[in-house]
């Protein structure tokens, strides 16, 4: 399955972030940091979508959003999923930029709901809770924790919440001196600026049968509230 990647704002819901993907071997991400201190809505604040191949099972499908990026240790003891924040994967089977399907993550009282995937009731900016059964509930893990807390479902959807190191790897010092002329090229091994930060992440892995018998997707990642 074909997967590319791009980043768009939808300014009703917060922020979107885009993917398309070969169903094979690729990894593909997407990333944004740079809104986390200075927007009002912290908790809807997206960082990272990654949509890839399971390492441990080719027939299946990794999809991985963050949350309420640059996360002190500190600050992860007593961070949480707002209730009142839909996270949602839209995915998009027949190319013309449209979800066929999505699939929305809901925390209430310490765990995280995962519904879908399932055809939307309604298309584009707004969306529709879905009202059918959740197909997965997880506990949501505490920080610090020893071991995730995993659900794995009878049809093969596995999901885990809460909070984890932020894999985004940005070398921010040498990318300023790239940018201003003082350097022509980044060092090897660079600096992670965002080492000993954390994200709060939603990870749903699940057969890519349950995504139609196409040969690529597009998809975006949304955080949603009432309006």
């Amino acid at each position: 399955m074909k997967l590319n990647m791009h980043k768009k704002r939808k300014t009703t819901i917060l922020v979107s972030v885009v993917a398309a993907m070969i169903l094979g071997g690729a990894t593909v991400w997407a990333s944004d940091h740079g809104d986390a201190p200075a927007i009002s809505g912290k908790t809807t604040d997206l960082t990272d979508l990654y949509v890839f191949q399971s390492p441990e099972n080719n027939n299946n499908l990794v999809f991985v959003g963050n949350v309420q990026g640059l996360l002190s240790p500190e600050a992860s003891k007593t961070a949480a999923f707002d209730e009142k924040t839909l996270l949602e994967f839209k995915i998009d089977t027949d190319n013309d930029n449209k979800e066929n399907l999505v699939i929305q993550c809901v925390p209430k009282n310490g765990k995280m709901y995962v519904y879908g995937p399932v055809q939307p009731a309604t298309v584009g900016t707004a969306s529709s809770t879905i009202n059918s059964e959740a197909s997965a509930i997880v506990d949501i893990t505490p920080y610090a924790s020893s071991t995730p807390i995993v659900t794995t479902t009878s049809k093969g959807i596995k999901i885990f919440a809460g909070p984890r190191d932020d894999p985004f790897f940005f070398d921010l010092p040498q990318y300023l001196k790239v940018v201003s002329n003082q350097a022509t090229s980044f060092n090897n091994p660079g600096t992670d600026a965002l080492a000993g930060t954390n994200v709060l992440s939603v990870v749903v892995e699940l057969p890519k049968s349950l995504l139609g018998n196409g040969s690529s997707i597009n998809v975006w990642l949304e955080t949603k509230q009432k309006s």
